[in-house]
């Protein structure tokens, strides 16, 4: 799919279906001419719901659906006949999905499971119809209640890519052929910096079986924590994967101090994500020779490491496995 269908946050305006007013009804049958109120319920207005469906992984799909309006609840009848509750609305979201309020930027819920549904603004409650308010000193009253108001709010929705391993460094780095020769994804790969503008799934079969899903997401620069280059809509992306794969080319001038830059911006956009399990990928191996592969070793940060080519597929066996281990 082109990189341009992928969206990952849409602004949406949500109004829920208003309540249906209550009766003002008297019963009315031969030979009782005076059988005392009757009037129902208004029903309830139509729930705006947000339902995870996992077959979805953008939302291109509410880009152009600015309006997200329940139905309205209908008013009661006679014989204390309650109205229809109004219709609601379901919002389709992939899996991954957060919703906030836009008037104060509030995390309102997230979505992290198929078919999980939220409540996003609950109906306006019908109105109790004149039944209701009959008593020993008012045998026939003429007033029931109106229904409640729908609530209406301008809500943002926002995509944070779930994957088992996500592909972290900087432009160029390498991660795009590397998730190309690992699965089946087709990520556009090309030698000059910010190649990879939107994320890329790919899913990296193992053993028998077993198989886990690798994110390639666009590349750090320093002070993305602040906005820069891509910033913070690649930044939340990783938030979701569940173990960190750094990916810092052989040919690089310093690999501790560009990890480092790496794990500062991580750090300073969100400290959880120190949290998460660090492997290290030294990718284009085969551009150095064994001398100087003998050189990158001894200065490689003290966290799990492979040392691999996506071209000549060395080290990838041994990369797969170092993930199944840590990821299990």
């Amino acid at each position: 799919m082109a990189s341009s269908n992928f969206i990952d946050y849409v602004k949406i305006c949500c109004r829920s279906g208003k309540g249906g007013a209550g009766s003002v009804r008297f019963r009315r049958a031969k030979y009782i001419p005076k059988g005392g109120p009757d009037g129902g319920d208004g029903g309830r207005g139509g729930n705006v719901v947000v339902r995870g469906n996992n077959q979805l992984w953008t939302l291109l799909h509410l880009k152009y659906s600015k309006h997200m309006i329940a139905g309205a609840g209908q008013p009661g009848g006679g014989n204390n006949r309650a109205g229809a509750s109004g219709k609601d609305v379901a919002i389709e979201v992939p899996v991954g999905t957060i919703v906030k309020s836009d008037e104060t930027g509030k995390m309102l819920f997230e979505v992290t499971e198929h078919d999980e549904t939220k409540v996003l603004l609950p109906g306006g409650r019908g109105g109790l119809g004149n039944t209701h308010f009959k008593s020993s000193v008012n045998r026939t009253p003429r007033y029931a209640q109106p229904g409640e108001p729908g609530v209406e709010k301008w809500v943002i929705f926002e995509l944070k890519i779930l994957a088992d391993v996500g592909l972290v460094g900087l432009p160029n780095a390498g991660k795009s052929t590397l998730l190309s020769v690992l699965s089946a994804a087709k990520p556009k790969i090309a030698d000059y910096p910010f190649t990879t503008l939107t994320p890329n799934l790919g899913i990296v079969p193992y053993y028998d079986d077993r198989s886990f899903v690798m994110a390639d997401i666009p590349g750090i620069i320093e002070g993305a924590y602040k906005g820069k280059g891509l910033g913070h809509r690649f930044l939340r992306h990783i938030e979701r994967n569940s173990l960190l794969l750094f990916i810092i080319p052989a040919d690089s001038q310093n690999i501790k101090k560009e990890y480092d830059i790496l794990v500062n911006e991580l750090e300073q956009y969100n400290p959880e994500l120190l949290d998460k399990t660090r492997i290290l990928a030294v990718s284009k191996c085969d551009l150095l020779d064994k001398e100087e592969l003998d050189k990158i070793r001894i200065n490689i940060p003290d966290i799990p490491a492979e040392l691999i080519s996506s071209h000549t597929n060395t080290g990838l066996v041994e990369l797969k496995n170092l993930l199944w281990k840590y990821m299990t």
